[in-house]
């Protein structure tokens, strides 16, 4: 029995890191979809930020409650599964508590730190279930959560419930065996844990062979459990408990509100007021493309924002278009961005390559309502706990609707205008600008 048990752990763990690995291998095949950018300079304040914002979590302390628990739920959940190398080896050898073996005291010590940490962790995420479901925060009743959005963050959150509940009732049913002197478990005693023993009121009632069906259930379900929510992050938004780390690593570091002007689009304004400069031949029959259409036309950086995206809200919660009713949200903008990229994806694993399939991410997932509704305030930018800029991305779609479409609104088009001919927002001739000056004598 104990071969086959360990048989079909192998065979289980296999295929568990077998298919993780798969998705991993797509997702990052999709982000490099994007246009190449260099993101490797001034490596000290990357460092830096890798550390205070995703290792820290330092944006999220400007709500310290809600970030207390947050990082009770991320620590905890991180600390907690250190116990799986002992559940794999242990899976694998058919050995029980491993570790217990050759840490003694300190073995204890450990499991009482995850124990509490296992509490934590549950209170806190029973607490972030109601307020989802049950206080009603703006932010997550909105319309952009309808769907498998709300159902993912409910998904996760059961989950973790469920494995710190079984991580308990585990270690309350294993001491509890050892207590009893059972053949397997008395043989490694660990003694009692911190918490856990305040189960055994609940089983003592249990025969053995109902404890030891518990225990071994718990073990199964709890590491089973692990491999299918590591199996189902690629799937969720959750994913950025992995990508938090790079994205705020390649986080980019110039100062908020400036724009990375387009070296072809400077070249088109000089080539206007200077002919002779321009381009012939074969450079002149390259056909550049301004601004962004699709999600091929955005960087890689800007598609790992999009994985990244942990629809928390923070972003549209701190929008002003957002706020006073108008269609943009900054966080519907990460996950069109992301629902594209992995259409496109869908699409190259059944073709082979990607094959045209009429649509784009402006306009088709992304409208041009959305786009003109921001005031690129960059508080989106500012609030975001792991480094996305939305504003990036409008920024790119917008630049396509101005130079590929000419699509603009009626004030945007009249101050165009107005710069082009009198180089300045407003319908005043360089001459007369200082007119109201004499108004004033």
């Amino acid at each position: 029995m104990q071969i086959i048990q360990q048989v079909l752990f192998i065979l289980v763990s296999a295929f568990s890191v077998w298919f993780f690995s798969k998705k991993v291998r797509e997702i990052s095949r999709n982000i490099k979809l994007g246009r190449d950018e260099d993101i490797t300079d001034n490596k000290p304040q990357r460092w830096k930020n890798l550390l205070l914002l995703s290792f820290g979590q330092k944006k999220m302390f400007r709500n310290p409650l809600v970030a207390v628990m947050h990082f009770f739920v991320y620590a905890g959940f991180v600390i907690i599964n250190i116990e799986v190398l002992e559940i794999v080896l242990d899976g694998i050898f058919g050995t029980h508590r491993l570790f217990g073996q050759y840490l003694g005291g300190l073995y204890t010590f450990l499991i009482n730190a995850f124990e509490v940490l296992a509490l934590l962790v549950l209170v806190s995420c029973v607490i972030f279930f109601i307020r989802r479901n049950i206080v009603n925060i703006k932010r997550f009743v909105s319309k952009d959560l309808d769907g498998w959005p709300r159902s993912d963050a409910n998904y996760i959150l059961i989950t973790e419930i469920v494995l710190m509940s079984l991580f308990l009732f585990l270690n309350a049913s294993d001491t509890l065996l050892q207590a009893r002197g059972a053949e397997h478990y008395a043989a490694h005693p660990t003694g009692n844990f911190i918490l856990s023993q305040y189960l055994h009121p609940v089983i003592s009632g249990m025969s053995n062979d109902s404890l030891i069906i518990l225990e071994r259930g718990c073990w199964w379900l709890h590491i089973v459990g692990i491999f299918a929510f590591l199996n189902y992050l690629p799937y969720s938004k959750h994913l950025h408990i992995i990508l938090a780390f790079p994205n705020a690593y390649y986080a980019r570091l110039k100062p908020m509100g400036q724009m990375e002007n387009m070296p072809s689009i400077q070249n088109e304004v000089l080539y206007a007021m200077q002919p002779e400069l321009a381009p012939t031949g074969e450079q002149a029959a390259v056909i550049q493309k301004f601004g962004a259409k699709d999600i091929q036309d955005l960087s890689w950086k800007n598609l790992m924002d999009a994985y990244s995206c942990t629809e928390c809200g923070r972003c549209s919660a701190a929008c002003p278009a957002t706020q006073t009713g108008k269609l943009l949200s900054p966080r519907k903008i990460m996950m069109d961005t992301r629902d594209r990229v992995n259409n496109v994806g869908k699409n190259i694993n059944a073709n082979g390559e990607f094959r045209d399939d009429g649509k784009s991410l402006l306009h088709d997932y992304i409208s041009v309502e959305e786009l003109s509704a921001c005031t690129t305030c960059n508080a989106c930018v500012q609030e975001c706990p792991v480094s996305i800029s939305p504003l990036d991305i409008i920024l790119q779609l917008r630049r396509y609707l101005v130079m590929e479409e000419s699509n603009t609104s009626p004030e945007w088009a009249a101050m165009f205008s107005n710069v082009e001919n009198n180089f300045a927002p407003w319908k005043f001739s360089p001459d007369e600008r200082d007119k109201w000056v004499e108004e004033l004598k």
